[in-house]
């Protein structure tokens, strides 16, 4: 067993125009005032990082993670969550997400998806040029338009999407082979990676890729009413990341988890900061410890209701208190008798 790394914070929520959330100095230094060790970077927020720059200088790189170590800060991993959202999009969504796009390729979707390979490529490639082994990740979507079956789905129809998703998929995963990093898809409704089934049918299709692992969070299993503790017992082998999000699921006469079309706030499925929801950390950093999670424990403040700076220092502080630090030893090694082969045997009945 290992202690787990943390508390780190995702900065993709905090960063802004106002200082100090605009700066990499600063907004290092106000994370470490907070009381976390370690930012997750949003790859594609130029404010805070150059991902163009990082994955062709390591100077550059080095000199990212010397401001930051400055401060107290190491940079846990980088997200290239908006851009593999982009790797895959179904028309339906082409409007809503051009917003994540560069503006050179927005309206036309194949130029888009161009764009987000290379930028996913990038991002891995600075992740190596930065010394971290695990990269975020959005799967994108296909199929999510007919998650729900009504009208029946034709034959085939999921299946060819996941076709698609997988070979769009593959030449990055071999790219973060040859990069030594791995590709952690956050379990996330919205994403034809979704839960444990739909994360099994991906791995079919890219050969059970050693590099395709999972984010874990479990506040998307909250909402989705799926066993968020036995679902690591599962998965022990394929959890590369870890954000801690809470969240809440109150189901009433007339809302369940599809919401009703409500803002976050009236909804019976909703995000909260770390510790005020119904998420089990203790059970999960518990499980995380056994069966020896070597990653970060990342923040990642969504709330309704919180103001996201009262989340991030309370989040802090909240990690540090559940991070188990391993024991060395066994709790009963006062009562050890001592022995030796020839003594078991004697304790066995097996002669002298």
């Amino acid at each position: 067993m290992q202690t787990i790394k943390g508390p780190a914070l995702f900065l993709a929520q905090f960063a802004s125009d106002e200082a100090p959330f605009n700066e990499w100095g600063a907004i290092t230094r106000w994370a470490a005032e907070c009381g976390f060790e370690g930012v997750q970077v949003p790859s594609w927020d130029t404010r805070l990082f150059d991902l163009s720059t990082a994955a062709q200088s390591r100077d550059y790189c080095d000199t990212l993670k010397g401001v930051a170590a400055e401060n107290g800060i190491e940079i846990t991993e980088l997200s290239a969550h908006m851009q593999g959202q982009l790797v895959a999009v179904h028309p339906a969504y082409d409007t809503v997400f051009e917003g994540f796009a560069d503006a050179s390729v927005r309206g036309n979707p194949t130029a888009r998806q161009e764009w987000a390979t290379e930028q996913v490529k990038m991002a891995l490639d600075a992740s190596r040029n930065l010394g971290i082994g695990a990269l975020g990740a959005f799967s994108g979507a296909l199929a999510w338009p007919y998650v729900y079956p009504w009208p029946q789905r034709p034959q085939g129809l999921i299946e060819t999407a996941f076709d698609e998703l997988a070979a769009r998929w593959r030449p990055l995963l071999d790219h973060a082979e040859e990069r030594g990093v791995d590709i952690c898809y956050e379990i996330h409704p919205g994403e034809d990676l979704h839960d444990g089934v739909s994360f099994e049918m991906f791995l079919d299709r890219v050969d059970q890729h050693a590099r395709a692992r999972m984010l874990y969070d479990p506040s998307h299993y909250v909402l989705q009413c799926l066993d968020y503790i036995a679902h690591l017992d599962v998965y022990a082998d394929r959890i590369g990341m870890f954000h801690v999000k809470d969240a809440e699921f109150t189901p009433t006469a007339k809302q369940g988890i599809y919401g009703g079309y409500q803002s976050w706030v009236d909804r019976a499925g909703r995000f909260r900061s770390p510790g005020d929801g119904q998420v089990d950390f203790g059970a999960i950093f518990s499980k995380l410890t056994a069966m020896d999670f070597d990653g970060w424990a990342v923040v990642e403040w969504e709330c309704a209701l919180k103001h996201p700076e009262d989340g991030a220092r309370e989040g802090a502080a909240f990690v540090r208190d559940q991070i188990i630090r391993v024991t060395e030893r066994a709790f009963d090694d006062f009562a050890a008798g001592g022995a030796d082969e020839a003594a078991n045997r004697k304790m066995l009945g097996l002669g002298g």
